[in-house]
């Protein structure tokens, strides 16, 4: 059975047209949602906020998502403050206060614990992402969500395709919906399918008020990093390469792969 997955990236579009934009963010998160069930009729999820463009965009598509589907459920907005110095502490309260909608801002130090722990010129994006995890799955049991929502995209899914196949020699990326390894969270990506580039002209254009990471984002010479530029330049030189690539794990071929485990070679 093939994938619902659309065709969302922003080179598609002529000049930055927020309707235009808006409905093919729309479309890719509805197309998501119905391949993975990821939103149930009474589900109370946690929209993880951090004040980037993709989490901003993800709270906006599911709101709108929300008033329109033929089920309820809640949305409940967290932001986890990691004590990095000079955070805009009120951005967040203010814009979700406009929004009138639930939400809780949940103060951990985990950026001094990454700082206290990882060794100067080290990246610091593995122990900084699992010390998140951790809170953010311990919040979400406290305030009775159903499901975690993040914000990541079609380019983190494959940009995390190519780190394990380059560095951990695993044919691995990131799911759509995935069970916790303790069993009591399922977390949900609505935007696996739709393209950074697109998120990115959709918060210009709304002009969200965005919040960039001191901690990891601006770390020189990371493998996500590279990864990045080389999916850059492939929109470049061959448009529609990176977007195959995410359709191909839509449409996977175990009998074609060399995994045991995953084929019984020996029932041929």
């Amino acid at each position: 059975m093939q994938s619902g997955y659309p065709t969302v990236d922003a080179s598609a579009l002529e000049a930055p047209n927020l309707a235009k934009i808006e409905r093919r963010i729309r479309s890719g998160v509805g197309r998501a949602v119905s391949d993975f069930d990821m939103i149930e009729a009474g589900d109370r999820i946690m929209v993880c906020l951090s004040g980037g463009a993709d989490s901003y965009t993800m709270l906006d598509i599911l709101l709108h998502l929300q008033k329109a589907a033929p089920i309820d459920f809640e949305l409940v907005a967290v932001n986890l403050d990691q004590k990095q110095p000079g955070f805009p502490v009120r951005v967040l309260p203010d814009y979700l206060d406009a929004l009138g909608i639930e939400y809780h801002i949940v103060e951990e130090d985990t950026y001094g614990v990454v700082k206290r722990l990882v060794p100067q010129g080290k990246t610091t994006c593995a122990l900084c992402s699992r010390l998140r995890r951790g809170v953010l799955y311990r919040v979400a049991g406290e305030i009775g969500a159903s499901k975690i929502a993040l914000g990541h995209h079609a380019d983190d899914i494959v940009e995390t395709l190519f780190l394990n196949l380059f560095y951990n020699s695993r044919l691995k990326a990131m799911p759509a919906k995935l069970r916790s390894d303790d069993g009591r969270n399922i977390v949900i990506r609505p935007l696996a399918y739709v393209r950074e580039a697109l998120i990115k002209q959709f918060a210009d254009l709304r002009k969200f008020p965005i919040i960039p990471c001191n901690l990891c984002g601006s770390q020189p010479n990371l493998q996500r990093q590279a990864i990045k530029a080389m999916l850059q330049q492939w929109d470049k030189s061959h448009p529609g390469r990176v977007d195959n690539i995410l359709k191909s794990m839509c449409q996977v071929t175990p009998s074609h792969l060399l995994d045991r485990g995953l084929f019984d070679f020996g029932d041929i």
